[in-house]
């Protein structure tokens, strides 16, 4: 019996950490925002609204057609159909914007005034006190991919790529249904994403206190 919830895991948990890491829009998205919310551009407003306009779209009204997509790029049963699809989110664009309109002009325009530019500006002034609305962004994420199950149960065949809960999910493909090690397949999955949130809880507080909230 300990065997199975090994074996289970085994093909989940490791896989599923490295999915869920959404670094490469972590790293290259806020920079985006910032320009996005503090400098004034033709057009903003209307990519703005295009944006949010994505986030009544529920998954599933688009599910067949990005399944077709990655099919058509030869990524099916790949990592890059795990990652690449998900890279950026309405949400989180969202997010990252509300936080930065919270930041002083005043403190950027001293940056300015001190001859920072705007990588410098960026590192050094917006990266030290943004850390609430990362850390947020990343436990939102991490929770949504590592849950996911719909679409990695399409993308991937391969049991050697299989996310946790597609190992999960193979307890119940032939009778006897064992509940027992389920459970403990359950419990051991959902380990991760306990700590995570005990390590990031106050940036993840005060993330959502500010983000959401102008004034």
């Amino acid at each position: 019996m300990p065997d199975m919830v090994l074996k289970s895991i085994d093909v989940g948990p490791m896989r599923s950490v490295r999915d869920s890491f959404t670094g490469p829009y972590i790293v290259t998205m806020p920079p985006v925002l910032t320009d996005f919310s503090k400098f004034d551009f033709k057009g903003k407003n209307i990519i703005l609204t295009v944006v949010l306009s994505f986030l009544v779209l529920p998954l599933e009204s688009i599910l067949l057609s990005l399944f077709f997509i990655v099919n058509k790029l030869g990524w099916i049963d790949s990592y890059l159909a795990l990652i690449i699809p998900f890279i950026v989110k309405c949400f989180d664009v969202y997010l990252f914007r509300q936080f930065f309109l919270d930041i002083p002009d005043d403190l950027i325009e001293a940056a300015e005034i001190d001859g920072a530019g705007p990588f410098k500006i960026f590192m050094q002034v917006v990266m030290p006190i943004s850390k609430p609305v990362f850390a947020t962004v990343f436990i939102l994420d991490y929770v949504a991919y590592w849950s996911d199950f719909m679409w990695p149960l399409l993308v991937i065949t391969d049991a050697g790529k299989r996310t946790v809960q597609l190992g999960i999910q193979t307890f119940f493909t032939e009778p006897p249904v064992y509940y027992g090690p389920i459970m403990a397949a359950l419990t051991i999955a959902s380990l991760p994403m306990i700590i995570l949130f005990l390590f990031l809880q106050k940036y993840y507080v005060q993330g959502i206190s500010t983000s959401g909230i102008k004034g």
